[in-house]
C-alpha cells in the first residue's frame, strides 16, 4: 500500500435512483481502485476507495458529474492514508456496516 491513499466521500444531491452508485463502480473499476459505494438513509451516496493519488482524484471528478439523470449538489471529500483490507472495488447494499 505504499503511495496509496484513502478517499472517503459522500455526495449529496439526487444521487439515489438514477444509477449512481453502478456508475462510480464503473469508474473505480476502470482506475483499479479497492473500496465501495453504497446509498445512505439520509439520501446520499457514500464512496470509500483506495489507490493512488492521481487515481482517486480522477473519481473525485466522476463524483462531482454523476450520470446523466443525477444532479450532485456538493461533494464532501476527506483524504487519509490507505490502510488496506478494502478488496475489489463493489456496491454495498443500505444496511451496509462500513468496512
Amino acid at each position: 500500500m505504499s503511495g496509496s491513499e484513502r478517499l472517503d466521500a459522500v455526495v449529496r444531491g439526487r444521487v439515489q435512483g438514477v444509477g449512481f452508485r453502478y456508475y462510480v463502480l464503473h469508474r473505480a473499476a476502470a482506475l483499479d481502485l479497492d473500496g465501495w459505494v453504497a446509498n445512505e438513509a439520509d439520501g446520499s451516496v457514500r464512496c470509500r476507495a483506495e489507490g493512488s493519488r492521481g487515481d482517486l482524484e480522477a473519481l473525485v471528478a466522476a463524483l462531482r458529474t454523476g450520470p446523466a439523470g443525477a444532479r450532485v449538489d456538493d461533494v464532501h471529500v476527506a483524504w487519509s492514508r490507505a490502510s488496506g483490507g478494502l478488496g475489489p472495488f463493489d456496491v454495498r447494499g443500505g444496511a451496509h456496516t462500513g468496512d
